[in-house]
């Protein structure tokens, strides 16, 4: 494990799904899945994530789109919540869903905007 990216991660992990999400993710890691936690840290946070050239809201709008193309709803509202933390507002959040709906489909849509919706209202933006 190359320690100075996975310190870079868990920094960057923290900043934007928020440290209390972060370090009971990490607390709660065993034997079985901790060896991916690290790794997940290190390549995605500290690589992926630590590199500048992207800043972080670009990164998150482009992480909402391709985890909705996905269909992995659970992890898009984390990002989504992620998103807002990195100033993603409500109505790029909107033109981010009509983009989701254009390429994945409607129903795709629909479903983005639901959770955004519960989201948006649980953060007193909507």
């Amino acid at each position: 494990m190359d320690k100075a990216l996975f310190e870079l991660g868990i920094s960057k992990r923290k900043e934007t799904l928020g440290a209390e999400y972060v370090e009971k993710n990490l607390a709660k890691a065993d034997a079985f899945n901790r060896p991916f936690q690290e790794a997940m840290t290190e390549w995605c946070w500290g690589f992926g994530w630590g590199d500048e050239t992207i800043d972080a809201k670009t990164r998150s709008m482009m992480n909402l789109s391709m985890i909705a193309a996905l269909g992995k709803m659970e992890e898009w509202e984390l990002h989504l919540k992620g998103a807002i933390n990195n100033g993603v507002s409500v109505e790029e959040i909107r033109a981010i869903i009509h983009a989701i709906a254009i390429y994945c489909g409607v129903p795709q849509g629909v479903e983005c905007f639901r959770i955004a919706r519960t989201v948006l209202t649980e953060k007193g933006l909507l």
